[in-house]
């Protein structure tokens, strides 16, 4: 019995398990990288396929993951207050790295820079990080939650018929309801686009009759 034990084991060691749900959280972030520059890129971004046993079990580590990304977002805001546009190297930036100002826009930028380390720590990826602090964190700032959806497919794995589901980030992939629109008749053509006809008609008629 497994009281007080809480998620799946999913057949691994600890460790294997561990390392699994790195490369699945990894996984997701990688397919929001800029297409031109992977030859490998895949055809729907933000959207991975695996079993439904492993996308439930990753779906809190990828969620907390853009979580910390998330809040970390209003420190780098405050940080572009004090930071310079002077070319790294140079004399202007040299007096900058000495100034006050650094030690403000450094003091400033750290909630940041700990939510990078804290990620780094959780995927172990730093592409992956690079990816979800600089594209997908933007696209969540107004939602409070559930970042993620997984949606069960109907065709098994091949050799074990393991149960595959989707896990995908919601706001791209979202399917758009739209309600269906009254067809227009001629009989439903407003009257005084008929009425110069009308009038056209008894002139015609007039005229012939004289």
């Amino acid at each position: 019995m497994r009281h007080r034990r809480k998620g799946r084991v999913l057949g691994r060691s600890p460790a294997h398990r561990k390392a699994l749900m790195r490369n699945l959280s990894s996984a997701l972030f990688l397919t929001e990288r800029d297409a031109s520059l992977d030859e490998n890129a895949p055809k729907v971004p933000g959207r991975i396929i695996t079993t439904l046993e492993k996308a439930k079990e990753v779906r809190p580590l990828v969620e907390k993951c853009i979580t910390l990304a998330k809040r970390a977002l209003p420190a780098l805001e405050e940080a572009k207050k004090y930071e310079t546009s002077a070319e790294r190297g140079s004399d202007e930036y040299k007096k900058w790295r000495k100034s006050e100002q650094w030690t403000q826009w450094a003091d400033a930028r750290a909630p940041y820079v700990n939510a990078q380390r804290r990620v780094l720590q959780l995927i172990g990826d730093r592409e992956a990080v690079a990816v979800l602090f600089d594209t997908i964190a933007e696209r969540f700032t107004d939602r409070p939650g559930g970042y993620t959806r997984i949606m069960r497919l109907a065709k098994p794995r091949l050799g074990d018929g393991g149960t595959r589901a989707i896990l995908e980030l919601v706001g791209k992939n979202d399917r758009v309801t739209r309600s269906a629109q009254r067809p227009a008749f001629e009989q439903d053509a407003p009257e005084s686009d008929s009425a110069p006809e009308a009038e056209a008609n008894t002139e015609e008629e007039t005229a012939s009759a004289n």
